[in-house]
């Protein structure tokens, strides 16, 4: 018998970046994708996030704290709240303790500082 396959359903693979800098988000590519993630696309906001989660489907999201139109947590909650909803890791240009216990109530898998932004690190997280 034949395994039934659903065209409907679209397996999570790869990584969203969020954020709000280009600069920071090239780099960010270029690092990750050197380190093996597979980068399946960039979002410049919450709102371009949440509109290119449900198409591209990645497996993490890594989410600036710092969005033009609302913060990282609230992304972050909303983006928890999907079907099926990816991994989150924050980040931020300003260190952990900077957010107090916003993180460890956020339903995101962790923080890296972007200073400490690398391949392994993010790996450590998520892996």
């Amino acid at each position: 018998m034949r395994p039934t396959v659903r065209e409907d359903v679209r397996v999570r693979t790869g990584l969203l970046i969020v954020d709000d800098h280009a600069e920071f988000r090239d780099a960010a590519r270029t690092m990750l994708e050197a380190a093996g993630f597979d980068v399946v696309g960039e979002a410049r906001d919450g709102a371009d996030a949440l509109a290119s989660e449900p198409r591209l489907r990645p497996s993490i999201v890594l989410v600036d704290i710092q969005l033009p139109d609302m913060d990282g947590f609230a992304l972050a909650e909303r983006l928890a709240a999907v079907a099926d909803p990816p991994l989150i890791v924050l980040v931020s240009s300003r260190d952990a303790a900077a957010y107090g216990d916003r993180i460890a109530a956020s339903p995101a898998r962790g923080f890296i500082a972007k200073l400490h932004l690398s391949g392994r690190a993010l790996a450590e997280l998520t892996g």
